[in-house]
C-alpha cells in the first residue's frame, strides 16, 4: 500500500537503457550535462542477464494488473551503440516474455546520426518505432546538438530521417523531438520540422528548475517567451491545416475537452513510468536528474525488486495523487486540470521540494488560455455562422475512402458541438420558462462565459441531443422534459468546472442525471435536487438526504457513475446510466455490475489493440470521435447486435460479443454510421426529396437512399476488418475470412453502382460515392480463391432471391 492507504497504480511505460554513452555532446543534455552525474559509475551497455529479468518483471507486472500493453522505449545515451546484436536480444527477451501477457509497444530514441538500413531492417523485424531527436533547421540544431569537437550533426540526422521516409520504413517512424531554444525563430524551426512530414513532433521545454531556471530574453518581463515561441508555432500548425499531431497542443486540446493528456508534462493522470538503467536499477523519470544528484534514485533494481515495489515507492506515488499531489497555487488555478502543475521535475526548489508551480507556471498558463480562447472562438464562429453547408473537398474525399484522420474527424466533432450550441439555443428559446429554469440558464450563461471548455464537454455528450429534439415537440411533457435538462446541463458543466454555486435539478423517476459523469437514485417522491461542488468534490442536497460524492474514493451506494476507460491513446466512456441513451432501436442494458464492466473494460482493450495493429487507418478516427460506446442487452439467439443513433454523435451501441476481434469489427462498423451521419448535417449527399426504393445486395428488404448509403459506407470497415482477418488467421479461420471479404467486397461494390445510377445524388454526393468507389475498385485487386468466391455469391444469390420473394 502506498503511504496515502491505497494500493500503487501500476505502471505501464518502461525506459530500458541500452547503453549509457552518447556520440553527440548535447549541452542540454539532461542525462550527461545536469546535476545528477550518475552515468559515469553504470556499465556501458546493459546485459543479457538484466534484459531477461527487465522482460521478465514487466511480464509479471503485467500479469498481475492485467495491463493491456507495455509500453518500452529503448533508451540512452545513445541506444544504437549497443550495436544490433544488443538491441536485437531485448527486443527477442521482450516479445518472449510478454507473448500471450499483454501487447507490446516497443519502441526507440535516437539521435539518427548512425541509423542506416540494417538498423531498420531489424527494426521492422520487431515492429520497433523510431523517435528522432531534432532542433529544427541547422542553424537551430547546431546551437546544441553538436558532437565533442563542435562538428554539426545535423547533415547526419537529415540522412537518418530520410532513410525513416522511405515507403519500406515509414510505418516505423514515430516523430520527432524538438527542445525549444527561444533564441530560435520558432517558425523556420516548425517549417524546417515539416518538411520532414513526421507523424508527430513533440516540442520540449528545456528542463529547468527554481534553483536553475530557463534562459529567458532580457524582454522577457512578463515570464511567458516560452508560451509566445509555442503559440507562434501553434498558429503556423493551424495555417497549415495540422498536417502532424504536435504533441503538447493535442494534449492541450484534449484535457481542456476532459480527456487524458499525451505527455507527462501536461495533465493530472498519474505517473505510470519506471526507468532500468545499464545496471538493472530502477529509476524515476530521467527528467528529475535535472534537480539534484540522487533524484530519480528508488534504491532498487530487477534482480531483487519487483515493479510493485516501484510502483509504491514515495517518490513515484508522490506523482499519482493528482490534484492533491499539487501546491496550493496551482490547485487554485483556472488551467489546473489541463497544466496539472507542469513537469514534475520543473517544480523543483531548495527546501519546498517539488511542491511548488512548474518554474514554467507563467507560460504554461498563457499557452494554454490562449489556445483554449482561440479554440472557443473557432467553434463560436462556426456557431454564429450556423452549421457550415459543406466540408472542404479535401475532407470529403478523405472521409468519402472510408477513413477520417484526427483533424478531419475534430472538425466533424466540432461542427456537431456546433450544433449541439444551436439546438440548446433553440430549446431555451421554444420552450416555456421556469424559475429553476431561468436560474439553470443563468448560471449556464455565466459557466459558459468563465469556463466554456466545462459546458463543451457537456454538450459534446452523445445523448443531450436526443434530449434536446424530445424538448423540441411542443407537448407539456417536452415543456418539462426542457427545464430539466437545462439544469442537468448547467449543473453537470458547474462540477466540470468546480464552481462552487448551488444548482437546482429538478429529478423524474427519483433520479437525478448529471450527462457525463452519471446518475443518482434519490428516492421517489423527491422533486428537486440542489448540486454544489466543491475542492472535495460534490454534494447533492435531495429530499430529506445529503449525498457527498469526493471525487476519489469511494462513493454513496445510490450513484451510479459513469465508467470511463483510458485505453492507450483511446479515451471512452461506458455509457450504462444516461436515460436518453435509450435511441438506438435496441434495449439498453441496465447498470452493468463491476463485474461486467471490468469484461467490457478487457473487451474494449483488446478491440482496440487490434484496431491499431491492424487496421490502424480506423484507429486516429475512432481516438477522435467515438466517446461512449453504450451497452445493449444481448439477443436471445446470441447474433452480435449494434447500432449507431443518427442524432447520437460519437456513440455506438453494442451487445456485447463474443470475441474481442468481433468487437472490433462492431465498433469500426459502427462508427462508420457515426461519421457519415456528422457529414450529412453539414452537406447533402443526395436529394430529401427521393422516395424510391433500392436493392442492398445484404437485406431482403428495399432501402432508402439514404439507408444504402449508410450501409454501403458502413461496409468499406467490414471488408477492411476481413481483409485483415484473412491476413492474420490461417485454416478454417482464414477460409472463413476469405468468404466473407470476397462476399462483402462484391456486395459493397454492386452497392456503389447502383448509388451512382440513382440519379438522385447531389454533385457532392457523386464525388462521395465516387471515392467510395475508388476504395472498393482497389480492393477488387485483391486475389481471391476460386472456392471462397464461388461460396460468397452463393451468399449473394440467396440474398437476391430472398429481395425478390418479398418484392413479389
Amino acid at each position: 500500500m502506498t503511504p496515502m492507504g491505497r494500493p500503487p497504480h501500476p505502471l505501464s511505460q518502461f525506459v530500458l537503457k541500452m547503453h549509457s554513452r552518447c556520440d553527440l555532446a548535447c549541452d542540454h543534455c539532461y542525462v550527461f550535462e545536469h546535476a545528477d552525474q550518475s552515468w559515469r559509475g553504470r556499465p556501458i551497455v546493459t546485459s543479457d542477464a538484466i534484459l531477461r529479468a527487465t522482460a521478465e518483471r514487466i511480464a509479471e507486472h503485467a500479469t498481475a494488473h492485467g495491463l493491456d500493453t507495455a509500453h518500452v522505449v529503448l533508451h540512452g545515451g545513445e541506444p544504437l551503440l549497443a550495436g544490433r546484436t544488443r538491441l536485437r536480444r531485448a527486443a527477442e527477451e521482450l516479445n518472449k516474455a510478454l507473448s500471450g501477457v499483454c501487447e507490446l509497444d516497443l519502441r526507440i530514441h535516437t539521435n539518427a546520426v548512425t541509423l542506416d538500413e540494417r538498423f531498420l531492417d531489424l527494426f521492422a523485424e520487431f515492429d520497433i518505432k523510431v523517435g528522432v531527436s531534432l532542433d529544427g533547421d541547422k542553424a537551430a540544431n547546431d546551437l546544441h546538438r553538436r558532437y565533442a569537437n563542435g562538428r554539426s550533426s545535423h547533415d547526419r540526422v537529415l540522412r537518418g530521417i530520410a532513410l525513416l521516409n522511405q515507403p519500406r520504413y515509414r510505418h516505423l517512424f514515430a516523430g520527432i523531438l524538438c527542445t525549444i531554444d527561444v533564441r530560435n525563430d520558432p517558425v523556420a524551426v516548425y517549417d524546417a520540422l515539416a518538411e520532414l512530414t513526421p507523424p508527430r513532433v513533440d516540442f520540449l521545454l528545456p528542463h529547468a528548475t527554481w534553483d536553475e531556471p530557463p534562459m529567458r530574453p532580457a524582454d522577457d518581463t512578463d515570464g511567458t517567451a516560452y508560451a509566445r515561441w509555442l503559440l507562434a508555432v501553434h498558429e503556423r500548425w493551424l495555417a497549415d491545416g495540422r498536417p502532424m499531431d504536435v504533441r503538447v497542443f493535442d494534449s492541450i486540446l484534449r484535457t481542456l475537452r476532459g480527456d487524458s493528456s499525451l505527455t507527462e508534462a501536461l495533465g493530472l493522470a498519474p505517473a505510470d513510468l519506471a526507468v532500468i538503467e545499464t545496471d538493472g536499477t530502477f529509476e524515476q523519470a530521467d527528467s528529475l536528474k535535472t534537480a539534484y544528484d540522487g533524484a530519480p534514485v528508488t534504491g532498487m533494481d530487477v534482480i531483487a525488486n519487483s515493479l510493485d515495489e516501484v510502483a509504491a515507492h514515495p517518490g513515484v506515488v508522490a506523482r499519482q495523487q493528482g490534484l492533491d499531489g499539487l501546491s496550493e497555487q496551482c490547485r487554485a488555478c483556472p488551467v489546473v486540470r489541463s497544466c496539472g502543475g507542469g513537469l514534475y521535475a520543473h517544480r523543483y526548489r531548495t527546501g519546498s521540494g517539488f511542491l511548488n508551480p512548474s518554474v514554467y507556471c507563467s507560460d504554461l498558463l498563457r499557452l494554454i488560455t490562449d489556445i483554449r480562447d482561440r479554440h472557443m472562438s473557432d467553434q463560436s464562429d462556426q456557431s454564429d455562422q450556423s452549421i457550415q453547408p459543406a466540408l472542404a473537398d479535401d475532407h470529403l474525399d478523405e472521409l468519402a475512402a472510408g477513413l477520417g484522420s484526427t483533424l478531419t474527424t475534430d472538425l466533424l466533432a466540432r461542427h456537431q458541438l456546433s450544433l449541439g450550441r444551436e439546438l440548446l439555443g433553440l430549446v431555451w428559446h421554444e420552450t416555456p420558462h421556469t424559475p429553476v429554469g431561468e436560474a439553470a440558464w443563468e448560471t449556464l450563461t455565466v459557466l459558459d462565459r468563465v469556463a466554456p471548455e466545462s459546458v463543451d464537454r457537456v454538450l459534446a455528450h452523445p445523448y443531450v441531443r436526443p434530449w434536446a429534439l424530445r424538448s423540441l415537440r411542443g407537448d407539456a411533457e417536452a415543456a418539462e422534459t426542457a427545464v430539466r435538462g437545462v439544469a442537468e446541463i448547467a449543473a453537470a458543466a458547474g462540477l466540470h468546472a468546480g464552481r462552487e454555486e448551488t444548482v437546482v435539478v429538478p429529478v423524474r423517476d427519483g433520479l437525478l442525471r448529471l450527462p457525463t459523469l452519471g446518475s443518482l437514485a434519490v428516492g421517489a417522491g423527491v422533486e428537486r435536487a440542489e448540486v454544489r461542488a466543491d475542492a472535495e468534490g460534490f454534494t447533492v442536497r435531495a429530499g430529506a438526504r445529503t449525498y457527498t460524492m469526493p471525487w476519489k474514493g469511494a462513493k454513496d451506494r445510490a450513484w451510479q457513475g459513469s465508467r470511463r476507460f483510458e485505453l492507450d491513446g483511446w479515451a471512452v466512456t461506458l455509457e450504462d446510466t444516461d436515460p436518453w441513451r435509450d435511441c438506438h432501436g435496441h434495449p439498453a442494458h441496465p447498470r452493468l455490475t463491476e463485474r461486467e464492466a471490468e469484461a467490457w473494460r478487457a473487451d474494449l482493450a483488446a478491440a482496440w489493440a487490434w484496431i491499431r495493429r491492424e487496421l490502424p487507418q480506423y484507429a486516429p478516427g475512432i481516438a477522435a470521435g467515438l466517446r461512449v460506446v453504450t451497452p445493449l442487452v444481448p439477443s436471445l439467439d446470441g447474433d452480435d447486435i449494434s447500432s449507431a443513433a443518427r442524432d447520437a454523435f460519437g456513440a455506438v451501441a453494442i451487445a456485447r460479443p463474443a470475441t474481442p476481434e468481433a468487437l472490433a469489427l462492431l465498433l469500426v462498423h459502427e462508427f462508420q454510421h457515426v461519421k457519415l451521419g456528422a457529414v450529412l448535417d453539414l452537406t447533402d449527399l443526395h436529394d430529401p426529396s427521393c422516395e424510391r426504393l433500392f436493392y442492398a445486395p445484404w437485406r431482403p428488404d428495399p432501402r432508402p437512399l439514404e439507408g444504402l448509403l449508410q450501409g454501403t459506407y458502413a461496409h468499406l470497415a467490414v471488408i477492411d476488418f476481413w481483409l485483415a482477418r484473412r491476413r492474420t488467421t490461417s485454416g478454417e479461420e482464414a477460409r472463413a475470412a476469405e468468404i466473407q471479404f470476397s462476399r462483402w467486397r462484391d456486395q459493397t461494390a454492386e452497392a456503389v453502382e447502383t448509388l451512382a445510377a440513382s440519379g438522385a445524388l447531389t454533385p457532392a454526393g457523386e464525388r462521395f460515392v465516387a471515392g467510395m468507389r475508388g476504395t472498393v475498385r482497389g480492393l477488387l485487386t485483391a486475389e481471391v480463391g476460386a472456392d471462397a468466391v464461388r461460396a460468397a455469391r452463393r451468399v449473394a444469390a440467396e440474398h437476391r432471391d430472398a429481395w425478390e420473394a418479398a418484392a413479389r
